[in-house]
């Protein structure tokens, strides 16, 4: 009989062929090569993806073939090479064995070399998309999205000098591209795109780790608070665009006075932190806090003139001033306005007694405590409407609030807070109650019923009374729970699996929907989906922003679509902004479109015009 391990020894010896093999796997007939993650970012090209596959001779007896797929059910495809290992077909398991599966076709077919069987015989692809090693991940996801997006699960053959080199696959190419995906989105949450500099997330963590390592070596972490002197009077005078510049200038000459295992980070607008890593002495701060305040003794060129800018710096030791790396930062901020107000251009360093200046996250968190109390939060709803018809579908509830001094603030500015001190608890129990309301209002006047879908927090889902205080809301408000629909991140499902799914069980016999929100900026993981009680799956605002020049886009939301369809789940395209952006993700075949093309985020006042205008 002729095996995967005959057909494996035939290519191997045949000497007008060279493929790098390793040693065989279970079934010795394929090695994968994908690239680990770290690597992933450099791999342009599908010589980096490509799957060592070993062909078939086009002279082989179909019965043959149809051996090799029943002896190895992880085989989706086969190459086929003619005689001086030119790629001729590839051969798709699935359709291949229905075909002989059929009556007779075995007696009639089997004994026939492959190259005589013509297009007799279905899943034997005879012009299947053939591209070079050399051709970009990009350019082979856009060939895929052209030729059809069967290619994403039968896959394509890869070459070298026209030549056989392995076969490539959509899982593997919506593999790397979601990875690298997922790394522009690391680098988008931990970096500062201007600077390039880490932002205030990261070197929070950095600082962490640090003041760890300093515990175990007995060493001592320094932290410098950087603050520009008189930065908004440059801004104001010679604009934005050189002020930009400007900070980019600052922080290259803030990196040029550290070590390298040091770290400078942009905090916002024009402060900065520096890191100082496994310092013998608290002295060694000190120096680098001098030499920083001596460089800018220098002027700074920008766009052909002399600006001379300066700063004054604040500065605070692990563990001798503050055990707590989290309020560490808040005491070399009191020291950088020690600096500021004894006249600027200065490092001071923290003493006892020091006023703490940066009292604005706690002052805003003071403030939270008695939003709800003084009925200060709102709710702004943001449609999702039905891509076939057109019509309003359901709303999306998004907190807002009405802070009596700074004006009406977004999520950002306060969630974070909230999930910190624990508030979000009470802000989420608000906020599922006051939108299962207005659902229920608006079902008893004259807008038709429509679909609420409210954000659930990872700290609210994970209560031991969450499905309880559900169930209460809605036996409250006597809001049809078929109407109401709580939106879980894909990172809230990946952890604690049994108890999640037990959660959304208790959710689903409740009678709400269930979402998964952003999806493909998490795990992406297929075996979740499969098993957990979903309804509706967002894809991330990520992957649809400018999904008309980006091919690897259109590849991942096509892709998340394909999945959603084999898994029952409508789709919801989030963040879809402009007539090409809803375009795209209408082509891509999403059930419904959320974002700025067909509204803002409004009040329920408001929604009831926005719905009741003319479209």
């Amino acid at each position: 009989m002729f095996t995967q391990e005959t057909a494996l020894t035939a290519f191997q010896s045949n000497p007008l062929i060279h493929l790098p093999y390793a040693n065989s796997t279970k079934s010795g007939f394929a090695r994968n090569a994908y690239l680990k993650f770290k690597d992933l970012q450099g791999a342009t090209s599908v010589r980096q993806l490509h799957q060592v596959l070993a062909p078939v001779a086009d002279t082989m007896l179909c019965c043959d073939v149809l051996n090799l797929f029943l002896e190895d059910e992880t085989l989706s495809a086969i190459p086929v090479v003619d005689g001086i290992g030119v790629p001729r077909a590839l051969i798709e398991r699935h359709a291949y064995i229905e075909y002989f599966s059929r009556l007779y076709s075995i007696e009639l077919f089997g004994k026939k070399r492959l190259e005589q069987l013509g297009e007799l015989a279905a899943g034997i692809n005879k012009q299947p998309i053939v591209v070079d090693s050399a051709t970009s991940i990009d350019d082979v996801a856009a060939i895929i999205i052209d030729a059809g997006m069967q290619h994403m699960v039968s896959g394509f053959i890869v070459t070298e000098g026209e030549k056989y080199l392995g076969v490539g696959n959509g899982h593997g190419l919506l593999n790397h591209i979601t990875q690298r995906k997922q790394a522009e989105l690391y680098y988008l949450a931990h970096y500062d795109q201007l600077t390039r500099l880490p932002n205030r997330m990261l070197m929070n963590d950095r600082l962490q780790m640090a003041c760890r390592d300093s515990d175990r070596s007995n060493t001592l972490v320094g932290l410098m608070f950087v603050d520009l002197d008189r930065f908004k009077q440059i801004n104001d005078t010679m604009g934005h665009s050189f002020g930009d510049i400007l900070l980019q200038a600052v922080a290259e000459r803030l990196e040029s006075c550290i070590r390298g295992n040091d770290t400078v980070a942009r905090l916002g607008g024009d402060e900065f932190a520096v890191l100082l890593q496994k310092l013998e002495q608290p002295g060694d701060a000190d120096t680098t806090a001098q030499r920083i305040v001596e460089s800018f003794r220098m002027p700074f060129s920008i766009l052909d003139r002399e600006v001379f800018v300066t700063a004054s710096l604040g500065v605070a030791i692990y563990p001798r001033d503050e055990p707590d790396s989290c309020n560490l930062l808040a005491k070399a901020d009191a020291a950088m306005y020690e600096a500021k107000t004894s006249g600027r251009n200065a490092f001071r360093v923290y003493r006892p007694g020091l006023s703490m200046h940066s009292m604005d996250h706690l002052s805003l968190e003071a403030d939270l405590r008695h939003a709800i109390n003084r009925e200060e939060l709102v709710l702004y709803y943001q449609p999702q409407v039905n891509v076939a018809s057109g019509t309003l579908i359901g709303v999306e509830a998004l907190v807002r609030w009405q802070h009596p001094q700074r004006g009406l603030l977004s999520p950002a500015a306060f969630i974070g807070i909230a999930e910190d001190s624990g508030m979000i608890i009470d802000i989420g129990n608000w906020v599922l109650r006051e939108a299962c309301r207005q659902q229920r209002a608006w079902s008893l006047g004259q807008i038709p019923p429509l679909r609420m879908a409210i954000n659930i927090s990872a700290v609210q889902f994970r209560r031991d009374d969450f499905t309880d205080i559900v169930r209460t809301i809605i036996e409250e408000t006597e809001v049809d729970p078929g109407y109401i629909e709580l939106e879980l991140t894909e990172n809230v499902a990946m952890h604690h699996a049994d108890a999640v799914l037990n959660t959304l069980r208790e959710l689903k016999r409740i009678g709400v929907k269930l979402a998964i929100d952003d999806f493909g900026t998490g795990f992406s993981n297929l075996s979740y989906l499969q098993r957990f009680p979903f309804d509706r799956l967002k894809i991330d605002q990520s992957f649809v922003r400018g999904i008309e020049n980006m091919p690897a886009n259109k590849s991942i939301v096509q892709a998340i679509v394909s999945l959603a369809r084999s898994l029952s789940l409508e789709v919801v395209a989030e963040g879809v902004e402009t007539a090409a952006e809803y375009a795209q993700t209408s082509a891509c075949a999403c059930d419904e479109i959320q974002g700025y093309f067909h509204a803002r985020p409004m009040p329920a006042a408001d929604m009831l015009t926005w719905w009741s205008a003319p479209k």
